[in-house]
Parts: C-alpha cells; structure tokens; sequence
C-alpha cells in the first residue's frame, strides 16, 4: 500500500441570490462602474439579505451538494472544519452549527480564522486528519458573509467583498493524488492594515464604538496591495520551484479573488497563460475564504485525473500560501 495522501473527491459551493452590481453602489457610495472594475475587476456581488440565514445556512447548502454528488450521507462524515471570519456567532463555532442542520451526526468540527487564506489554512489542516489515518471523511468549507461586516459608505471596501463560498470532502488515496505539498505563512504585524477594529476582547464591542463604525471592517488599500502582490506570487513560485514545476507543468492556477492585478502578477511570475488561470471576480467579488473552493465549484467540469493545481492565496493578518494539488478525478 502506498503512501496515504488527501485526496479532493467532491466539490460543492452556494452563492446568495441577491445581486449587488457596480451600478447599485453608484446610487449608494462615491464611485462609479469603471472606477471599480479598473481598479479590482469586480462588476458586481451576491448579498445574503434574508435576514433569517447566516453563515450557517451557506455552509449547509455546501454540505447537501458535496455528499449527494458523492453519493454519500451527512452521517458519514467524521470532521467539518470551516474557514470563516464571518460566522453566526463569535462562539458557538459556526461548524458546530452546519453538523446540527445538515445531520453530521457523527463529525465534530471548528472554524478556523484566517482571513482571505482560510480555505487553505483549513485544507492544510483538514490534510493532517486523513494522512493520520484518524479519519476517512473530512469536509473542509471556505465561506463568508461579508455584508455583515462593511460599511456601505466606506468605498475602500464595499466595492470589493461578497457573500458566499464553497467547499471540498478530503478521502484517504493511494495513487499520489489529491494534496502534495503545502506552504503557509503569517505576519502579524500587519494586522494594523487589514482588521475589523472592534468586536474582539481588545476592543470589545461599546454603543460608542459601534456609533463610529469602528465595527466595521478597516483596510489600507495600498499598503494591502504591495504586500500581497509580492507575497502571494514568490509563495505560488516558491511551490512549483520546491516540487519541480514549470509553467507549462501545471494546468491551473486557482488563486485567491482579492483583486484582478494581483492575480495577473501571481500567473506572470509563475509563468503561466491566462487560460491556465479560473477567475470569477467579476461576478462574486472578494467572498474572503470562499473565492478559491468557489472557482474550484464553478471549473470542476473542466478538470481532469492528474491535474497538477496550485491554489494560492493572501489575506489579513497577514497570511498567506500556496498548495500543490493533484486532481483526483475526471469530470462526472
């Protein structure tokens, strides 16, 4: 028997259906259609606005579709591990709350807070669990209901985030698929650029603080920018060099949705086409940890048993890495 890897053998992903396009921020902020897609790529946004569902409603859609397209039930699953910033409550962990509603009987589960490199921080983890041998079923979902925390007056970052995410069940495998290597990476001292000022015990939530809409979240653009368009790119380079590939070896390039010219500096530096690279900002913005398991949901169809897949990412905190994955499957 060979070595055990983790190997990606469904997919599943849910977005609101509730639209948020650049022309309705005109009528809501200072900015205008082209302002926002020159500068981010985005042209519009799903919003959760049934006052009634939260994270974890997003998270139990996630759930049905991945075991009904591997013909499984929710009772089968051992670990449901979420990466959110956005979840129902700041405790009970919103994963708790998806294995009650979705019938995860057995699975017990955590969120795990990362930022925009939640989903992979949480993959990496979720990739330990099935290496072990402890566990034979893990659900790892990448989501977040942003809305809840921007300022819609704030043009920094309204225009930038959506609501919505994805995720992916983890199996044991022989074949050398599915999980190869993984690089990740933190710098705290940045957490003075990106962060939700209020709500936390550093600053805990007062009606004055919340009058000031110091609840909302905070970002410095540029300095966000020049951070990630260096480190998310020499992280993506940084994989390839350490597992021997080139830009013509690897078929995807499945990178994080923050910002359309970021995305282009990580694929020119990693040497690929732009065919070679899923991109749906356009039409879900910034989902945080939701945009990687969301481009995975939407190119399933497109790929194929070997693939070789370098999802890579950058996010508050700072965080930031890369994972070398190799596709388990043709397309259903």
């Amino acid at each position: 028997m060979g070595k055990i890897t983790a190997a990606v053998t469904a997919v599943g992903g849910y977005v609101p259906e509730s639209i948020l396009s650049n022309k309705d921020l005109e009528k809501m902020v200072d900015t205008s259609d082209e302002w926002i897609t020159t500068r981010t790529g985005v042209k519009e946004r799903r919003i959760l606005k049934d006052p009634e569902k939260a994270l974890s409603d997003i998270g139990v859609e996630i759930v049905k579709e991945i075991c009904d397209k591997r013909g499984i039930s929710p009772t089968e699953l051992d670990l449901i591990i979420v990466g959110t910033i956005t979840g129902d409550y700041r405790f009970p962990a919103t994963a708790n709350i998806i294995c009650d509603k979705a019938g995860a009987t057995k699975a017990w589960g955590f969120d795990l807070n990362a930022a925009c490199s939640g989903f992979l921080f949480s993959l990496t983890v979720g990739t330990q669990f099935i290496e072990s041998g402890k566990y034979e079923k893990v659900l790892v979902i990448g989501a977040d209901v942003m809305s809840s925390i921007l300022d819609y007056t704030d043009r920094a970052t309204c225009i930038i985030f959506g609501d919505g995410g994805g995720g992916v069940l983890l199996e044991p495998n022989t074949e050398n698929l599915g999980i190869i290597d993984t690089i990740m990476k933190n710098d705290g001292s940045g957490r003075e650029f990106l962060f939700q000022p209020v709500g936390g015990s550093r600053t805990p939530v007062t009606p004055e603080n919340v009058a000031a809409g110091e609840h909302f979240i905070y970002q410095e653009g540029r300095a966000v920018f020049k951070y990630a368009v260096s480190n998310m790119a020499d992280v993506s380079v940084a994989i390839m060099e350490r597992n021997n590939l080139t830009g013509d070896t690897v078929d995807w390039l499945v990178p994080h949705q923050a910002n359309l010219r970021i995305i282009s500096a990580t694929a020119n530096r990693m040497g690929l086409s732009e065919e070679k690279v899923m991109i749906n900002i356009e039409k879900y913005g910034n989902t945080t940890s939701g945009t990687i398991p969301l481009c995975l949901w939407e190119w399933e169809n497109q790929l194929k048993k070997g693939d070789n897949i370098i999802l890579s990412a950058f996010g508050g905190g700072f965080t930031w890495g890369a994972i070398y994955l190799k596709w388990a499957y043709n397309p259903r």
